[in-house]
């Protein structure tokens, strides 16, 4: 927002020799942004001044374009030549050739004399120009940099101006203001107007302030006004969308009149560009007091003004010339006949105000925030009023600003103060906050007394009551917060105020001592830990969203489709995407989608892992009880909040596809399969110290016949704490995705509930190992993995290790039946091992897998 000095300095002293900078640094110290400084006429330089045109000579010329040669008087008849310069006449007389046509003789124009410089390093000097000398130039606004008008030049008596001849057009048209640029942040809405900034200047530096709204005195409301009906019983959004709406009728106005130099000069200066009379006092009330108005043409519009929301399928043509179609939670001012305006948006173009109007009728009301809000967007029709309406407007200065305006238009615009008042609604009851005096203290870490914390939020226009003293030692205070106040809602509201208006500057800067003996929790420790086993191993750490679909929750989130439609899961009331909709059950549709876009992009050996959450809720969400706002929440609130929240335990998963390395020449390169998966599994665990039975499995998502089932020891017996596998070819197929495609993932909580506090490293034993093999017979559906377990059991403490080697089926084993060879490795921690010893562990181990599974040796 842009704050013109003189205008800032009607209701706040501010010294004569303060820039816009100065007023900047002053408002910053309350806690606004600076953005800018505006200055007209620092681009200006040398002489500009006020001419009369003496002879006005047409010449046409050969490309079809009509030059006017003009003598233009910069010196009062009589008076003494002062100008100076190469190319000013003494007479005071100047031959200028203009293009322009909107001028007659007689008119006082802006004359830029040769030495002038205009905005862009425009230099004025004496040329030749169409067989003339043009020593000089009549300007256009734009010229000047006043606006974008370039259709003809200035002329001074269409802003009802007559000056004297040869004064510096400058001082003539008040260019000789500054401004200063703020930024307003959405939570100070008070702040967008110069009533606003005028008070905050005032916080700021201890000057007195002169609130605008008082020097101004409404007539009281009577039933002689227009009929307003406000029609909105079933709000929207929690509140009405029109809480109180002023009207006033002022008649016998000029609408053609010029708007006055000084009106138009600090709009100008505001950023604010100058349309009419009647648009011009309305954008100059709302500057003033923060009160967006309207005018609506009172010929124009038929019968009473009824505030409602728009009809299904209704139309309305707004003052930008477009044709909108409306939505049922739009706002809308409407007469008899139909929509006028979109509330505290625009208005609309059939009760447009012209300059053919002689009749106003003025609107001053105050709307929902919200509903503003939304159909802003909705419509995309930003507006100055839109921008102050959806951050809340004072409700108590609606009938000032609306006597503001008519005082404007009867002495601007020769009108009529119509008789009748209409005033209509309710206003809306102040916030009332209550607050300890010492709380301010306690939150900022300044000591503030209960008199200063007082004094200060009474300075903010705030009705403060002192109560008795608390537990704490502090009295407790009441505080209604002022009508144009609507962000001071609770006590956190007003420390910050406190704060704000003591000082930031007194807010000490203390880095907080981080407290001895903290580190990652053992779980955070163990993920932090896996997280870099995995990177170190070859795999890409990603992060996915945890937004999926139905379908890809009941793929991989459950082994079956049965368990698949039991599958309780989480659903966003305003998801992202309407696809993706569900919290995810399991990592892998993040990661298989990861995987997609890298194909897509060309990448084809991909090894992804991540560790992050999924979401298995056991039961209702949310709480059954609002938390209170203002006061901590009781144990019993944060147990109901907590049980409404589902069970968000931590997983590891990764994919893998393509190469373990790169092809290249003399290295054909090994495609990954499901014992990659298998094997990353399994360094998850180890890495935890953790023992992870693999076992065959069935999962849909998985390849019938590679997919194993990852189990763990329990108190009770066993969990399955994952899967790893290759994915389903046929869904593979379907996806378009390569047709190996190997996945793994493990519950992480699981496995560190499993895990021992610490992985203790075994000592390396310095004596030699005895390695024999022994090949074994078995039925075909027995498992490998079973087998080698019962090997491991029954060798004793001796073995150190016992791997499968090979499976074999086919001539030299009878049919039904395979072959299973496993090297076991003994070794002592003492001593080295005889043959006899090792032999003795085999044949032990060899003699329990023939009771449990009937293993034959080979």
């Amino acid at each position: 927002m842009r704050i013109p000095l003189n205008w800032l300095r009607e209701f706040v002293p501010v010294p004569a020799d303060h820039r816009a900078e100065d007023v900047m640094a002053d408002l910053v110290r309350v806690g606004l942004e600076e953005e800018d400084v505006h200055r007209p006429a620092a681009e200006l330089e040398g002489p500009i001044v006020v001419g009369q045109v003496l002879t006005k000579e047409p010449e046409p010329q050969k490309n079809g374009k009509t030059i006017n040669w003009c003598s233009v008087r910069v010196v009062p008849d009589g008076a003494e030549q002062t100008l100076t310069g190469e190319g000013v006449d003494p007479s005071g007389v100047q031959g200028i050739v203009c293009g322009a046509q909107n001028f007659e003789v007689g008119d006082k124009v802006a004359v830029c004399l040769p030495g002038a410089v205009l905005p862009g390093d425009f230099r004025i000097s004496p040329r030749q120009t169409y067989g003339h000398v043009s020593a000089g130039m009549m300007a256009s606004v734009r010229e000047l940099g006043l606006g974008e008008d370039h259709e003809g030049i200035l002329v001074l008596s269409t802003l009802g101006l007559d000056p004297e001849l040869g004064a510096d057009v400058r001082d003539v048209l008040d260019l000789r203001d500054e401004a200063a640029e703020i930024n307003v942040t959405p939570d100070r809405g008070y702040v967008f107007s110069m009533r606003g900034v005028a008070r905050e200047y005032a916080h700021a530096t201890g000057r007195p302030f002169t609130d605008p709204a008082e020097a101004v005195a409404p007539p009281a409301a009577d039933d002689a006004g227009v009929p307003v009906t406000l029609d909105d019983d079933a709000p929207i959004y929690g509140n009405p969308g029109c809480t109180r709406f002023v009207a006033r009728t002022v008649t016998g106005v000029d609408a053609s009149r010029p708007t006055p130099p000084w009106l138009a000069s600090r709009l100008r200066l505001a950023g604010i560009r100058s349309i009419s009379l009647p648009v011009d006092v309305s954008n100059y009330v709302m500057w003033e007091l923060g009160q967006p108005l309207h005018f609506y043409d009172a010929d124009k519009l038929q019968g009473g003004i009824t505030v409602r929301r728009a009809a299904p399928g209704e139309t309305l043509t707004t003052l930008d010339g477009k044709e909108r179609t409306l939505d049922a939670e739009d706002l809308v001012i409407a007469d008899e006949v139909g929509a006028v305006g979109l509330a505290g948006v625009m208005g609309g173009e059939r009760t447009e105000v012209s300059d053919a109007t002689t009749a106003v009728v003025i609107e001053s009301a105050n709307f929902d925030p919200v509903s503003i809000a939304r159909t802003r967007r909705r419509h995309r029709l930003p507006s100055e009023a839109s921008k102050r309406n959806e951050r809340g407007v004072d409700w108590e200065v609606a009938d000032e600003a609306a006597e503001r305006a008519v005082q404007l238009l009867v002495e601007l615009a020769g009108g009529v103060a119509a008789e009748g008042v209409t005033d209509v609604g309710e206003r809306p009851a102040p916030a009332v906050v209550e607050m300890a005096a010492d709380y301010p203290t306690a939150r900022v870490g300044v000591e503030y007394t209960p008199d200063e914390v007082v004094e200060t939020l009474r300075s903010l226009g705030a009705e403060v009551e002192v109560g008795e003293t608390g537990d704490g030692g502090a009295p407790l205070l009441r505080v209604t917060a002022p009508s144009w106040r609507t962000d001071l809602q609770i006590p956190e509201d007003l420390v910050e105020e406190v704060a704000r208006l003591r000082g930031y500057d007194q807010i000490p800067s203390v880095v907080p001592v981080a407290p001895p003996g903290r580190g990652f929790t053992r779980a955070q420790a163990q993920r932090r830990r896996v997280a870099a086993a995995l990177a170190a191993g070859g795999h890409t750490e990603v992060l996915t969203y945890p937004f999926v679909s139905e379908e890809q929750n009941r793929r991989f989130g459950a082994a079956t489709d049965a368990a698949a439609d039991a599958l309780a899961t989480v659903s966003l009331a305003n998801p992202i995407s309407s696809q993706f909709r569900f919290l995810r059950t399991s990592l892998l549709p993040g990661l298989v989608e990861t995987a997609r876009r890298n194909l897509g992009r060309g990448f084809r050996d991909l090894a992804l892992a991540e560790v992050g959450r999924v979401f298995l809720p056991s039961g209702a969400l949310g709480s059954p009880e609002v938390p209170p706002r203002g006061v901590h929440p009781s144990a019993e609130v944060l147990e109901g909040l907590s049980s409404g929240v589902p069970a968000q335990p931590w997983h590891v998963g990764g994919v893998l596809v393509g190469h373990e390395a790169p092809v290249g020449p003399g290295a054909a390169g090994r495609a990954v399969d499901w014992q990659d998966a298998v094997s990353a599994a399994l360094d998850v665990a180890d890495l935890l110290g953790v023992e992870l039975t693999v076992r065959q499995g069935a999962h849909h998502a998985f390849h019938p016949g590679r997919a194993a089932e990852l189990v763990v020891a329990v108190a009770d017996g066993e969990a399955v704490v994952g899967v790893a596998g290759e994915l389903h070819p046929q869904w593979l197929e379907a996806e378009d995705l390569p047709a190996r495609l190997s996945a793994w993932e493990l519950d992480l909580d699981a496995l560190s509930a499993a895990a021992p506090e610490a992985v203790v490293a075994e000592a390396i034993s310095t004596y030699p190992p005895s390695t024999q093999d022994v090949a074994l017979v078995v039925d075909a559906a027995v498992v490998a993995g079973d087998v080698r377990a019962t090997l491991a059991e029954g060798a004793g403490e001796l073995l150190e290790d016992v791997a499968l080697f090979d499976v074999y089926e086919g001539p030299g084993v009878p049919e039904g039946t395979k072959s299973l060879a496993f090297s076991l490795r003994f070794r002592a921690p003492d001593r080295t091992l005889t043959a006899d010893e090792a032999s003795e562990a085999r044949a032990a181990a060899t003699e329990l897998a023939a009771r449990r599974h009937g293993a034959v040796q080979r």
